[in-house]
């Protein structure tokens, strides 16, 4: 009977969703080969005693503020990054870098090598129908995108494990293809840390959109960067010199994506959920479709990813599956203009519904004869057509 349906639904030009995700180990290595890795494929004991690949400042730091060597005025450190997958019935993707970027920041207090170490279920299935987060009002929704600690805890499903030599990273949401860490977009006030709510002042970041972490000098994103696929070369401004990155971070976020409109892995989360940067398949730039969390369904196949937007969260706000409420959070000046569900996400929800239904009839099937459950059927597909 769900054959039946399936072939309904096909007849009549509808999009059937699977609840399966692409998670087998040849599509996790192909997302890990996504990644500037310095290592031979093969994860590593620790990554920062590996060699990495040098990156080379000719000017911009110091002896203090040098995350490596200083060879008279230049500033000489090593990019180190080893994205691995393992596993047969369940993938694991392990996630392991120094922190470091493979261009030059603008910098003007110390930067310094991080351990990041952790192993997570690769691209685990989640259902649209089962949110992790359900909130229907205001405070709800900001008590959990408005929170910078909101990322600590990673869904079960998911697995997160760290490993024992990996530093502490609570605020960490994922990391980008450069090994660059991804932390929760909320600044230390709990606020969009580019469009603040109140009378918060916004962050200063450089024009690849990164600056370093006080409590441990780590150079991270909160929003996505086009740097991360293709690195600038020499000394870069700050994100206030360079006008148009100074006129509007939403959409400077953007045009560092020019060359990359189409659907670009740009990070791992740290539920193991892909993230991807502004474009999806088509060419077009993500701007509905996703929950609360950033992320969405965005293939016939069941798949789950975070999007770089430029609204917050402007990556990830939760690890999702969220719910697509009617109110926005109060943290922000740079909301989204709504949370909707993608064509993949409304036909999931809806093929679930006519599923059951069709378990209905056929559990009453000795009672009913098969033309009536057949046009059941029909009256079925054609309320689903209506909607």
């Amino acid at each position: 009977m769900i054959v039946f349906i399936v072939t309904i639904l096909f007849l009549f030009g509808l999009q059937s969703v699977g609840s399966t995700a692409s998670n087998s180990l040849s599509d996790c290595n192909v997302v890990a080969a996504k990644f500037s890795n310095t290592c031979n494929g093969a994860a590593v004991s620790n990554i920062v005693a590996t060699t990495g690949t040098n990156v080379s400042c000719s000017s911009g730091f110091t002896s203090t503020t040098c995350p490596g060597q200083m060879y008279g005025s230049t500033c000489v450190f090593q990019h180190k990054l080893c994205v691995t997958c393992s596993g047969s019935s369940t993938i694991r993707i392990r996630v392991q870098s120094n922190g470091l970027p493979r261009f030059c920041p603008n910098v003007p207090v110390t930067m310094s090598e991080l351990n990041v170490d952790f192993a997570v279920n690769f691209n685990p299935n989640v259902d649209v129908n089962s949110p992790v987060y359900n909130p229907t009002t205001v405070s709800q929704l900001s008590s959990i995108v408005c929170n910078i600690n909101s990322q600590t805890t990673v869904p079960s499903a998911s697995n997160y494990v760290p490993s024992s030599t990996s530093g502490s990273f609570n605020t960490l949401a994922g990391i980008s293809v450069d090994g660059v860490t991804l932390l929760n977009v909320n600044s230390a006030n709990n606020v969009d840390p580019f469009y603040p709510a109140g009378s918060f002042v916004p962050e200063s970041v450089d024009s690849c959109l990164g600056h370093p972490n006080p409590s441990n000098n780590g150079y991270h994103y909160h929003i996505a960067s086009g740097c991360a696929l293709n690195p600038p070369t020499g000394k870069i401004a700050s994100c206030k010199s360079a006008p148009a990155c100074n006129a509007s971070i939403a959409a400077y976020t953007i045009s560092t994506f020019s060359s990359y409109r189409t659907l670009t892995v740009i990070g791992i989360a740290k539920d193991g959920h892909v993230i991807y940067g502004p474009y999806n398949s088509q060419g077009v730039e993500v701007t509905s479709g996703f929950d609360i969390c950033n992320g969405m369904f965005y293939d016939s196949i069941g798949n789950y990813a975070y999007f770089a937007t430029r609204t917050y969260p402007y990556i990830t706000g939760c690890f999702g599956p969220g719910n697509y409420p009617s109110v926005f959070p109060n943290c922000t000046t740079n909301k989204a203009t709504a949370y909707t569900k993608s064509i993949y996400a409304l036909n999931q929800t809806r093929t679930t519904k006519i599923a059951i239904s069709t378990d209905t009839i056929q559990s009453n099937s000795q009672r009913m004869p098969l033309d009536n459950i057949m046009i059941a059927l029909l009256i079925i597909v054609g309320m689903f057509c209506r909607n």
